[in-house]
């Protein structure tokens, strides 16, 4: 722990100014999580008991690690509980004196997500305020995001990346039954909610994984339950769209989610039932495009745009993008495709278009689609499945790897749109199934 004068200091910060690195807790990128002897560790009321993993693989300046700031905190707990010790620096009611409290909040919203784990070690207010969630409410008002990678190469196993940082973590394993685990399923980042949707044997359901206690939960459902839907979420609120219900009549329905309420509050309908949809967030409006509908299922060229304001559905024709290359020989249908490819960053709109590998860029004013580059080369996909396509803070990111026998790995690729024309950098690159069955991205 620190003493004497408190004080904040950035991980990659090398000298030490107040105590020995060897004595500080840390998050990822740690061997251990130590908490130094003679100091009261920190308790928790009501948690399930838990152990941090340790796994530290360094690959160049990536680290891959189990810890998180959930696994931090129950690791101090368990050891709070095992040993006893007592003192007085760990239980100061104080953030950082001299500075008061207005002033050192404002501080630790400009730290990195990355770091609260170790703050929440300093003492027991520094825990409360970093596990209430409420530096995550002012980060946001304050227009400080930190934007994480999710997604899921295994069933029931879900990985974390940093694209800044450039660091790989683990979470813990979703535990459910087979029915679960073979079943569609949808993912959707929220607040510091990851929201994973399926089935188990009688009933549709959702696995939510909280960032503040890195924990998986269930118990919550929607007004009416739906695989396959469009969706989208801008902070503290998601919008679902579409999709089946239990018994696979395709829904023109819509329900918003809140985050900090964990309640759903039913929309009204769009203008067509549709189905394998894609969903964004853009100029402060939802859009959900393509899609399979109509009385013969078929694929769904138009769009919708919902106005939150004005609680009201219009159609746009032509929004989702269109296929370039011709079909080839023996190809399965266009309805066996993925749902579309799409992303937002900055108010713009982007496809990725499996079939010929291209980028492309959608103009608002002619409501056509514009070729703007190539996918990664080896981004590789089953027409459209397995590969992921995000906006990512002012970044596109493609998340993929070789179908090739033997490579095992996957890449995490990133372009900024910006800064044309079109070259993709590798943040990533890990070992592990290729192919990825869901993503989400969480700014917070």
């Amino acid at each position: 722990m620190l003493q004497d004068q408190p004080c904040l200091v950035s991980r990659d910060y090398n000298s030490m100014t107040c105590e020995q690195e060897s004595n500080w807790p840390m998050t990822y990128g740690a061997e251990k999580v130590e908490v130094k002897q003679g100091k009261r560790h920190l308790k928790t009321n009501g948690e399930e008991d838990g152990v941090v993993k340790k796994v530290s693989k360094h690959s160049g300046d990536q680290v891959d690690t189990d810890l998180s700031i959930g696994g931090i905190l129950k690791s101090a707990s368990d050891e709070s509980n095992s040993q006893g010790h007592t003192g007085d620096d760990s239980d100061s009611s104080s953030l950082i004196a001299g500075i008061g409290q207005d002033n050192s909040i404002s501080c630790l919203i400009r730290c990195s997500r990355a770091d609260y784990g170790s703050i929440a070690l300093l003492n027991r207010s520094f825990r409360s305020l970093v596990c209430s969630g409420e530096l995550y409410k002012l980060r946001q008002k304050n227009g400080i995001v930190e934007h994480w990678v999710y997604f899921s190469c295994e069933l029931l196993e879900w990985e974390a990346f940093d694209p800044i940082r450039r660091h790989w973590m683990h979470l813990p394993r979703m535990y459910s039954n087979d029915c679960f685990v073979f079943s569609d399923k949808e993912s959707l980042a929220v607040g510091t909610d990851l929201l994973v949707f399926g089935k188990n044997a009688m009933a549709h359901v959702i696995y939510r994984y909280s960032l503040l206690t890195n924990t998986w939960t269930t118990g919550m459902s929607m007004n009416e339950p739906r695989c396959l839907f469009g969706s989208a979420s801008r902070g503290e609120i998601a919008i679902l769209a579409g999709g089946c219900d239990s018994k696979g009549n395709i829904l023109s329905s819509a329900e918003l989610y809140n985050s900090e309420t964990r309640t759903w509050m039913t929309l009204p309908s769009m203008k067509k039932a549709r189905k394998m949809c894609s969903a964004v967030f853009m100029d402060g409006k939802f859009y959900v495009i393509g899609g399979i509908g109509g009385a013969e299922s078929k694929l769904l060229t138009c769009g919708e745009e919902y106005d939150l304001e004005k609680g009201t559905w219009t159609e746009i024709l032509n929004m989702s993008p269109k296929r370039t290359s011709a079909p080839r020989e023996n190809e399965p249908p266009a309805t066996s495709g993925a749902p579309p490819l799409i992303a937002v960053v900055n108010n713009e709109l982007y496809a990725a278009d499996y079939a010929s590998n291209e980028v492309r860029k959608y103009n608002k004013e002619s409501r056509v689609w514009i070729i703007v580059g190539r996918l990664p080369k080896r981004a590789d996909s089953m027409r459209g499945w397995g590969l992921a396509f995000r906006g990512c803070g002012d970044r596109l990111i493609v998340i993929g790897g070789p179908r090739s026998a033997g490579e095992g790995f996957i890449q995490v690729n990133s372009w900024v749109p910006s800064e044309e024309p079109a070259r993709w950098d590798v943040l990533g690159e890990k070992r592990c199934a290729s192919f990825v069955y869901n993503c989400a991205v969480m700014g917070c």
